[in-house]
């Protein structure tokens, strides 16, 4: 055991260069509302400001995804982080929507950078054996980072000055310490290719995946758009209808879906990932419906209940979506299979969300809100059930 800490060690730092990626990606979150005071935007403009952020994360899964293959893990996580550090500085200089956009481009192009290259470099930092607690340290370093950016940015913006400026200076001081620990860890590709060598991957779906594929794609697509709606529309919620205008709370409630999503991760291992994705489709219809009534009474409790009832209910249905498409899908093909998935999923942050805010200009918030789960819940539903009649098998491998 003493002759494996140095491996765990480095594959714990790895874990947190990773966290600190994904928290830049959410730190704007309980900030919008002052965006809004300060540059005199509407709800719907804060959902496309959102959705910019998925469009950056799809275009590099499409485009780059395999780079981290060809080229090695540090010098695509280097980029990561100087995509992060970038997207800082634009929301340093907000003057307006032009730089909120900017910034939440290269934000996107950061965690898309990081999501599939820092999973695989903190599993291969890892001592040999040690596969299955890896795979949760990446697992946790990235829902974990995306917990702590709305928690970060929501305590500074309550209790401390500046607080459109002080999140991203923080932000800015970590991504350097990070750069600083990568380049301490060493590489794990041993055989790296020239950078020419990196070519788009479309998506891909193998025959003997589609039955799989379908109902964990559906359950993957609601459990992003639930996590969609909370980060982008959930502090203007807070404010309008509750008239809560803690930013303390704010991020709070949003870290919450984040950290039950780990949760829900974990629990996943233990129940099996066969059975998680019909378990993690009860989650997230729960969720939904706690969301539904919080809407409809607007009882911060049930805000509350809903982001950890439906973030158990993601991570429980993501984890088993994950491992059922990697274990019906050929050795050949996996990471293609796997990155469709991303795509998909990463289609329910942004789709769902800008819908939300076109309708609440002639519905209200609380009207689209609404629509919004009647769909998701339709959507998870018929996921569900179909999962009842034909339960996913997945293989050793997969488990």
């Amino acid at each position: 055991m003493n002759g494996d800490r140095p491996g765990w060690h480095r594959c714990l730092l790895g874990g947190a260069v990773f966290a600190v990626c994904m928290a830049g990606t959410t730190l704007p979150t309980p900030l919008y509302p002052l965006y809004q005071e300060k540059l005199g935007f509407s709800e719907l403009t804060v959902t496309v400001v959102y959705a910019v952020y998925a469009f950056g994360v799809i275009s590099v899964l499409l485009l780059a995804g395999n780079a981290s293959d060809a080229v090695g893990r540090r010098p695509v996580l280097l980029v990561g982080l100087g995509c992060a550090a970038v997207s800082a500085v634009c929301f340093l200089c907000a003057t307006g929507l032009g730089w909120l956009y900017a910034g939440r481009l290269l934000s996107g192009l950061s965690a898309g950078l990081f999501t599939g290259a820092a999973t695989a470099y903190v599993m291969e930092l890892a001592p040999a054996g040690g596969g299955s607690r890896a795979t949760f340290v990446a697992t946790a370093a990235n829902m974990g980072g995306l917990g702590c950016g709305p928690l970060l940015a929501g305590l500074l913006a309550q209790y401390a000055p500046w607080p459109l400026y002080l999140p991203f200076a923080a932000h800015l001081v970590l991504v350097a310490a990070s750069a600083a620990a990568l380049l301490r860890l060493p590489e794990t590709v041993r055989e790296r290719r020239p950078a020419r060598t990196v070519r788009p991957r479309p998506p891909a779906l193998p025959a003997r995946v589609r039955p799989v594929f379908g109902p964990a794609a559906t359950a993957s697509f609601v459990g992003f758009a639930l996590f969609g709606v909370f980060t982008a529309v959930s502090p203007a919620f807070l404010a309008e209808s509750l008239d809560l205008r803690d930013h303390a709370v704010s991020g709070l409630v949003v870290a919450l879906a984040f950290f039950s999503s780990t949760a829900g991760q974990l629990l996943a291992g233990r129940v099996g990932v066969a059975r998680s994705l019909p378990l993690g489709c009860a989650g997230l219809l729960a969720g939904l419906l706690l969301l539904a009534g919080a809407l409809h009474w607007g009882l911060l409790a049930l805000v509350v209940l809903s982001a950890l009832t439906g973030g158990i209910g993601q991570g429980l249905a993501f984890r088993g979506a994950l491992s059922a498409v990697a274990g019906a899908s050929p050795e050949d093909r996996r990471a293609a299979v796997i990155s469709t998935l991303f795509v998909v999923a990463y289609t329910g942050i942004s789709v769902p969300v800008i819908g939300v805010g076109l309708l609440t200009g002639p519905i209200g918030l609380e009207g689209a809100g609404l629509v919004f789960i009647a769909c998701m819940a339709a959507l998870v539903s018929t996921a569900a059930v179909y999962l009842l009649r034909r339960p996913v098998r997945v293989t050793a491998q997969a488990r």
